[in-house]
This record gives C-alpha cells, sequence and structure tokens, in this order.
C-alpha cells in the first residue's frame, strides 16, 4: 500500500478557484486532470499545482453537475500511469485510502474501511468508507490496496463521525466515455439524459437530445473581484504577481517569493487582512539562539511580527480594511515579500532552521 500511497504523490493535483479549493488527479491516457464540479464551478480556467504541474491556469474542459465530476485540460507530462480498477469491485470490509491536500495542505493520505457500497444519494450509488475526507480532498481518488482508483472523493457527512462518500470509479469511466465523444471540445454532460454535448451540437443553451437547459465551461461569467478583494488584487498585480494565479478559495490569495510560501487573507466579518510569509521550520537542537533572534527582530521591525507556530517560523503583517489602498497596501506587503525571502535564509544558513517540505 505504501509503495500505491508514494505513486499517487505525483499525479495527485492542488486545484484552486476563487471560491474553493481541492483536489485533483492526472489520468495520463485520457489527458485530463480528474476533480470535481462543485470545485471548478462557474470557473473557465482553475489554478493547478503539483509534483509534475508547476503552478499555473488550466482550462476547464468538461462538467458532469449530476456525478460532481470534471476535466481540467492537463499539459502532457511524464507522470506514472494508474489505473481505474473497473474490474475490481468494492466490497464492504474492504480496506481503502483517499489521497488529496486537506484543507490545503501538502499531500497527505488516511486509510479506512469501506462500511457500505450502496450508499444512496439522488438515485446514484455511492461508497461509503471512514478514510478522512476534510475541506481539499475533494475531488481526490480513493484507492484500493491494490493501488487502484476505485472512486473519486465527494463529500464527507456532517456529523457523520469521519463517514466518507466517494463516486464509484464506474461512473468515472461513462464520463470519460462522454468526453471522449467531443474529440477534445468543450462540452458538459447533460444532467436531465446523460448525454455528452458539445459546443458543436448544443442548441443555443439547450441540450439537443432533450432540451434542458445547459452551460458550457466557456460561458460562464468570469469572476470578478469586489471592494476590498479588488484592492487586494490590483495591489497584487501591481506587486508583479498574477491575480488569478495567485487565488486559493474565497478571499485568499497564495503567492510564493524566493522559498517562503505568503498567504494573504481578507476576514471579511471584522474586516481584518492577514499576511502570513511561511518561512521555513524551527531546528531540531540548539534552538536558544534562534528564539533570541526572533525577539530582537521583533524589537527592531516595523509593521511586521515574527512567530511561531507549531513548527513553523511565520512573518507577519496585519491591516484593517479601512486603511487600505492600493498604495499603502503595496507598500506594506512588498516589505512583506522582500523581508520573507531575506529572513528564511539567515534562518537556515545561521540559525539552523529547516527549509519547508513541499
Amino acid at each position: 500500500m505504501q509503495n500505491a500511497i508514494d505513486l499517487y504523490h505525483s499525479v495527485v493535483i492542488e486545484i484552486a478557484t476563487p471560491y474553493f479549493i481541492g483536489t485533483g488527479f492526472y489520468l495520463r491516457d485520457a489527458g485530463v486532470i480528474v476533480t470535481n464540479e462543485h470545485i471548478v464551478r462557474d470557473n473557465r480556467e482553475v489554478v493547478i499545482n503539483g509534483v509534475h504541474f508547476p503552478k499555473q491556469l488550466a482550462q476547464v474542459l468538461f462538467v458532469d453537475e449530476r456525478h460532481d465530476l470534471a476535466f481540467v485540460l492537463a499539459p502532457p507530462v511524464d507522470a506514472p500511469l494508474i489505473k481505474l480498477g473497473l474490474d475490481s469491485p468494492v466490497r464492504q470490509g474492504d480496506v481503502v485510502v483517499a489521497v488529496g491536500h486537506p484543507f490545503g495542505f501538502k499531500y497527505s493520505a488516511s486509510q479506512g474501511i469501506v462500511s457500505n457500497t450502496r450508499h444512496e444519494i439522488e438515485q446514484i450509488l455511492y461508497i461509503q468508507h471512514d478514510a478522512a475526507l476534510n475541506p481539499g480532498n475533494s475531488g481526490g481518488p480513493l484507492i484500493n490496496e491494490n493501488g487502484e482508483v476505485v472512486g473519486v472523493n465527494t463529500f464527507k457527512v456532517k456529523d457523520g463521525n469521519s463517514i466518507g462518500i466517494s463516486l464509484p470509479v464506474q461512473h468515472l469511466a461513462e464520463a470519460l466515455a462522454e468526453f471522449q465523444k467531443g474529440e477534445g471540445q468543450l462540452g458538459v454532460r447533460c444532467h436531465s439524459c446523460n448525454n455528452g454535448v458539445f459546443k458543436s451540437n448544443i442548441e443555443g443553451v439547450y441540450c439537443p437530445h432533450c432540451g434542458a437547459k445547459l452551460k458550457l465551461p466557456d460561458t460562464v461569467e468570469e469572476f470578478e473581484p469586489l471592494g476590498v478583494a479588488a484592492t487586494l488584487e490590483e495591489m497584487l498585480e501591481q506587486a508583479g504577481y498574477l491575480a488569478p494565479l495567485s487565488r486559493s478559495g474565497p478571499n485568499c490569495w497564495t503567492i510564493n517569493k524566493g522559498s517562503a510560501k505568503i498567504t494573504v487573507h481578507y476576514h471579511e466579518g471584522n474586516g481584518i487582512i492577514t499576511g502570513d510569509a511561511y518561512l521555513c521550520s524551527l531546528p531540531k537542537a540548539n534552538i536558544k539562539p534562534l528564539y533570541e533572534f526572533l525577539l530582537r527582530q521583533n524589537y527592531i521591525l516595523e509593521g511586521l511580527s515574527l512567530s511561531i507556530k507549531d513548527q513553523a517560523i511565520i512573518l507577519s503583517l496585519i491591516i484593517h480594511d479601512r486603511y487600505l489602498n492600493v498604495e499603502s497596501g503595496l507598500k506594506m506587503f512588498q516589505n512583506l515579500f522582500e523581508q520573507a525571502d531575506h529572513f528564511d535564509n539567515i534562518l537556515v544558513e545561521e540559525y539552523g532552521a529547516v527549509w519547508r517540505a513541499e
């Protein structure tokens, strides 16, 4: 099982939009990244990031709302070939592993047991299991002991004592078959009749087979930030960062400066804007000199503070939205970006801190 978990590390991908963060996985034979439809909903492009996929924007190709599936265009890469377990029926008591990026963190895998193979929701039978599913896991693969994909992780049952729900792989195979009928065209699987509908045969906004109203991926209204979010995105653009590539869920943006990962959050409820630069991790020994250095720097720094959360060393700033404009925000965040790139090298080279694991 460990070999399978290691294999999937290179094909499981982070997916981010202005509305959600989630997981996808690369099917090399099909040339697509599989994820959940609700993750990519109302987006023409999404941000992808993985071992073989440097952070980039990728086009949404096909959506299947009924089965909560979506396919995203994947650049061709020499990644491992993973197998769909179409000939490996899932049974109660089977050991399964859910892999993904929970809460937007890096790759993780959680093992569980199948408790029900016929969990019915809206006339679809799902796999029920207790492998931990958390926000960010959605869209990742559920794999069996042979390393085959047997399901697509969909959601966790609220207040369900860690009950996870995954769509059986047979539905994924059917959606792929419908998508391939379009020969690369943008398409949608009709939620009423289950047929694939493409740019070449859609009748206005209606399914040519049953008349249901549909929306192709390239016809959705593109996201437009408003208010403080618009100010923050203009600030990021002026600082040299592409705003659509930085979006990482609602009112959240993630960028990299050197080796530091910087997350910007707007907490709309209280008007607070935070910028947190995750620099590196604490050393395993001789930690006192590092603590003393952090305290000295906090006495000197203006508008920034160094802190520790768990094992991470973080450089942060806080602004209230009433004081934010592009000019003032740009100065403060440029200072954060520059100091982050400065401090992580000092902490590692002079105080034995450890580079962050990606």
